[in-house]
């Protein structure tokens, strides 16, 4: 093998050798940091527990019907997806919205019912109630809404 040749002594160079090793290196390194760090949203309303009311006696009205509440969170560098009532994202960093998808839906959705309908001193409920989501999935950016919406019974 004649060592002369320059392309067998580029080839061979051990210098180039290292930089594609430290190159390569460096692009591990800065996926794993990619992968261990970044933020990822899960949120689900699930109750545990059941409020039983009797609606068999003339104690109570419905206040207002399919009443809603909106929340939206953005993040670069993710993936969101629904599954039932459940909402999750995988990404690099949040751009917008607090991440608290459904505790955010339903202050808004309270929001909304006593800009229309005002404020009161009888107890109020839920019932009826039911989750939205829209995504937008592109490979930079990700997008997520949740629309929680319900009928409202005021009880006297």
């Amino acid at each position: 093998m004649n060592h002369n040749h320059p392309f067998v002594v580029y080839f061979f160079n051990s210098t180039i050798i290292d930089d594609i090793l430290m190159k390569n290196l460096a692009l591990l390194l800065l996926l794993a940091a990619v992968f261990v760090s970044g933020c990822t949203n899960t949120g689900a309303f699930l109750s545990c527990n059941q409020t039983v009311v009797n609606l068999n006696e003339g104690n109570y009205m419905m206040a207002a019907t399919n009443v809603t509440g909106t929340s939206e969170a953005a993040y670069v560098f993710g993936i969101s997806y629904s599954s039932g009532p459940m909402a999750n994202t995988i990404a690099i960093a949040r751009v917008d919205g607090t991440g608290m998808l459904y505790a955010d839906a339903m202050q808004n959705l309270w929001e909304n019912y006593t800009s229309e309908h005002g404020t009161t001193d009888n107890r109020l409920a839920l019932a009826n109630i039911r989750y939205d989501t829209d995504i937008i999935n592109l490979f930079f950016y990700t997008k997520i809404s949740l629309t929680v919406r319900a009928d409202i019974i005021e009880f006297d």
